[in-house]
């Protein structure tokens, strides 16, 4: 989502959430984008198991095998799925492309701790 939007880096920002929201009951996790009709969905934290994170965390999804290439991408998106909402409290900070987002986030939540990371808005 975040390579599909990098033209909006300043307005956007990623939440850091910490790992307790996968104790939570109801949590789900998909070993991939759950929009996609090849990802399978597993109760937490066991389904962590199930991701692959070298898939996840490598830096390129692209792929000379066209096949290869989807579902590299597929599992880049690997997702918690958190009933209903994710409390405030689970929320401990942010990244942010640059400066001006700093900015702009602080502006709205100064209590925020907040990480510059441009790479991952592919900056």
């Amino acid at each position: 989502m975040l390579y599909k939007r990098k033209d909006l880096h300043t307005s956007l920002c990623v939440l850091r959430v910490k790992t307790d929201v996968l104790d939570l009951p109801g949590v789900i996790i998909a070993d991939g984008n759950a929009a996609s009709e090849y990802t399978a969905f597993w109760p937490s934290p066991a389904g962590l198991a199930k991701v692959d994170q070298d898939l996840v965390f490598a830096e390129f999804w692209t792929d000379s095998d066209q096949i290869a290439e989807w579902q590299k991408k597929r599992v880049k998106c690997a997702e918690v799925l958190v009933p209903d909402k994710v409390e405030p409290r689970f929320i401990f900070g942010a990244y942010v492309s640059c400066e001006e987002a700093r900015f702009a986030l602080e502006a709205v939540e100064p209590r925020t701790s907040v990480t510059i990371d441009a790479h991952l808005f592919f900056r």
